[in-house]
């Protein structure tokens, strides 16, 4: 059901079904293979494409192929290099920061504006009382 490829840096699923309905479980909380594959995809896996196949073509057998840079047999050091992707604070720019800011404050100073209008209409309403 699950093996590495022959070169060692892959692994196979041939039996979508029976490894989502016996393995999953064991490891996970569901037993769906898409959420797997998703899962696999945030940790930087990606499905092997064969030329062979051309990505259009489904293969004759149900085997699937993923890889990653650092799953590789015997090399279970780099294990620890496998992250779950993550978009970083650090990621967002300065300056859409300070566009952001200069929008917070524009819209301070207009409900400022507003709110000595509405307090002036009050006490105008109050006086033709």
């Amino acid at each position: 059901v699950f093996f590495f490829g022959q070169s060692g840096n892959s692994f196979h699923v041939f039996d979508q079904g029976q490894f989502a309905k016996e393995v999953l479980p064991k490891y996970f909380k569901h037993n769906n293979m898409a959420s797997f594959v998703r899962q696999l995809n945030m940790y930087g896996f990606r499905k092997v494409v064969h030329i062979e196949q051309g990505g259009l073509v489904k293969p004759e057998k149900d085997d699937t192929e993923f890889q990653h840079p650092y799953f590789i047999r015997g090399q279970e050091r780099l294990l620890e290099n496998i992250k779950r992707k993550v978009t970083s604070v650090s990621s967002i720019k300065n300056e859409d920061i300070k566009v952001r800011q200069d929008n917070v404050t524009k819209l301070l100073t207009d409900i400022q504006v507003m709110k000595g209008k509405q307090e002036s209409m009050d006490s105008k309403l109050i006086a033709m009382k």
